[in-house]
Parts: C-alpha cells; sequence; structure tokens
C-alpha cells in the first residue's frame, strides 16, 4: 500500500514539473500523434493542446522539413538527439519559428519527447535589454542636453521679448517674433524629448477602450481610403495603466502607421494575451499583447534597429519623437515595445505585465 501511494505522488510530482517547466515540451507517439503537451509549449506554437492532439505532427508543422527529418531520425535513435536552428512552420498560423530541438526516447513508452527551444525569443530579450540598456543612457544624456539648451534659449526668448517692447517699428518687430516663435518651438522639442513629467495615474481599464478612441481619432483626420481594422480577444481580464499616456502611446503608433501607409491602406489592431512572456528580463505569468500592423512599404533593415531612438524618421518633414515618446510612455507602464517589419507588412508589439 505504502508502495503505491509513494508511486502516486510521485506520478503526480513528475505531472506537476511538467506543466510548469518553462521548456516547451511535447510527448508524441511513434505515430506521430501528440500524447501531452505544457503551457511553455501551448504558448509558444499559440495552439492548445485540443488543436495538436486533433492532427498528426506531421500535419501540424507540414513544411517544416527538416524538423519533420530530425524527428524521423530520432524514431530510430536509441540515444537522445539534438538539433539546432531548425526551422518550425506552424501553417496553421501563419507563422514560423526558428527553435533548437532536443529528442529524448522513451522506448518503455514507445514516444518521445520534444524540447523545443525559442531561438528568436532568446534573441528578442537579449535585443530588448540592450536597446533598454542603451535608451537608459540615452534618457540621461537627453536630460543633461535638455538643461544646457533650455536655460540659454529662455534668455534668448526673454531678451527678445524685451527688445520687442522698446521697438515703435512694425517691420522691426517682425524680427524679433521670429526669435521668440522659434525659441519657443525649441523648448516645446525639448519638452517632447524629454517625455511627459507627470507621474503615472494609474487604474483597472479595458485595454479596448483604449484602442477604440485611439481609432476614432485617427479615423476622424483622415479619409476613406485608409482603414482600421479591430481583431480583440473579448475575454481579456482589465489591465493597470493611465488611461491617457496609453492613448497617446498608442496615438503615436498609428499615426506613425498611417504616414508609412501615405493615408491609403489597412492598419488592424489586434490582441492578445501571452503565457510566460519576458519583459526586459523578468519573466510574468501573463502579459497583454496589442498588435499594430500595416500593410505598407515596410521600414528600412538599416533603420530598424534605431527607430525607437529620438530624431530618428525615414520622412523630410518628420521629428522623430512619436516612438520614442510611445516607448517611454509603455516603459513606465512596465511594458515594451517591438517591431518586425518587411515589405507589405509591418507589426509594432506593445506588451504589458497583466
Amino acid at each position: 500500500m505504502e508502495d503505491l501511494d509513494h508511486t502516486v505522488k510521485f506520478t503526480k510530482l513528475v505531472h506537476s514539473v511538467f506543466e510548469n517547466l518553462s521548456t516547451a515540451l511535447l510527448l508524441v507517439n511513434y505515430s506521430g500523434d501528440v500524447i501531452a503537451v505544457n503551457p511553455a509549449a501551448e504558448s509558444l506554437l499559440g495552439m492548445s493542446f485540443r488543436q495538436l492532439e486533433m492532427q498528426s505532427i506531421y500535419d501540424t508543422f507540414s513544411g517544416s522539413n527538416d524538423f519533420l527529418a530530425a524527428f524521423d531520425d530520432a524514431l530510430h535513435s536509441e540515444f537522445n538527439y539534438t538539433k539546432r536552428e531548425l526551422e518550425l512552420v506552424i501553417p496553421s498560423l501563419l507563422n514560423s519559428l526558428m527553435t533548437d530541438c532536443a529528442f529524448v526516447p522513451i522506448k518503455e513508452e514507445n514516444c518521445l519527447l520534444v524540447e523545443l527551444h525559442d531561438v528568436d525569443r532568446q534573441l528578442r530579450i537579449a535585443k530588448e535589454e540592450n536597446m533598454i540598456a542603451q535608451q537608459s543612457v540615452l534618457k540621461t544624456l537627453i536630460r543633461g542636453f535638455a538643461h544646457e539648451v533650455k536655460n540659454p534659449l529662455g534668455g534668448i526668448r526673454g531678451a527678445a521679448q524685451l527688445l520687442e517692447g522698446e521697438l515703435h517699428s512694425e517691420e522691426l518687430k517682425e524680427y524679433t517674433d521670429v526669435i521668440i516663435g522659434e525659441t519657443t518651438r525649441l523648448q516645446n522639442l525639448v519638452d517632447q524629448m524629454l517625455g511627459p513629467n507627470r507621474p503615472l495615474q494609474k487604474y483597472a481599464l479595458n485595454i479596448h477602450s483604449v484602442l477604440e478612441r485611439v481609432r476614432q481619432l485617427v479615423l476622424a483626420e483622415s479619409d476613406d481610403e485608409l482603414k482600421i481594422k479591430r481583431d480583440y480577444d473579448p475575454s481579456l481580464p482589465e489591465v493597470e495603466g493611465d488611461q491617457d499616456q496609453l492613448i497617446q502611446a498608442v496615438l503615436n503608433m498609428v499615426r506613425n502607421a498611417k504616414q508609412a501607409l501615405e493615408g491609403k491602406g489597412e492598419i488592424t489592431l489586434r490582441t492578445r494575451s501571452k503565457r510566460r512572456a519576458v519583459i526586459a528580463g523578468t519573466l510574468h505569468r501573463l502579459v497583454l499583447s496589442i498588435e499594430i500592423i500595416d500593410n505598407g512599404p515596410g521600414i528600412p533593415e538599416e533603420m530598424l534597429q534605431q527607430i525607437f531612438y529620438p530624431m530618428v524618421t525615414g520622412r523630410a518633414d518628420g521629428t522623430g519623437l512619436g516612438l520614442s515618446i510611445a516607448q517611454n510612455l509603455i516603459g513606465q507602464h512596465g511594458g515594451v515595445i517591438e517591431c518586425v517589419s518587411k515589405p507589405g507588412e509591418t507589426r509594432f508589439t506593445i506588451l504589458l505585465p497583466i
């Protein structure tokens, strides 16, 4: 009886470990049917166990030729088998992942334990940490620069105002008006570079109310040639945030997409939840994902690494501050903005902890 109790407890322990590991695991029999999958694998693949068990692994990952070849090789191997940088194509999601795969034969049960390590995720985390570190340094430099610039600007503006009061010629006052106007513009530009200067006023809110407000604002200033589609997950819980600042962040990004489209095209606003996501080196059990997708020409590769820096823009009339301010606002909420782009699709993703 004691041996039976011990076996039951051990089985529960193994199941608990399987369920809570951050490594994506699939248990697949020799026929290619998925027997079990842990939450980390469901999150990585964007598919539930119910979806995975309905079809063979050969159908689920059809097109993943190197992965399926490695799977077949592992079926005939008596030892652990590892392949690196295999592209895992998921046709049902129109998506692919670059993964390191380990195959562990379990002969007694006639099945394979498949470990999936997301190479793209590891690169993304490293890139994200580097970007946050660079932005922190950049913010310190900008604050020092702003302090050095705003003081003389204030003096110039004040002197021009005093001079204007002494002048009797309207023609000469036009010159002082230019000086006052330009110093005011530069002061406003420096203030924008510094970002918001008030503390967050957080409370529970529905993120879809934020997106709907942004959608209304952008459509109101656009013509009928711009379409904004909604793809919302209505089951998402509320998130703690400052509504005004979140609206400003998303508005900057949607306006940026509109400008890339030159007012003609399609923007999609999509919301989803993600499990076990890493933001700024911290693992969160659940995060909110907001995607802003446009079908424009895309962002050049050489600019993609710099788009969140101030004064970086691909437009002659742009200030290059919209995305920098958006990243700053989302960062204050403990989140991050990521971007991937190719011709015909640019996707900005906001990740916020829930």
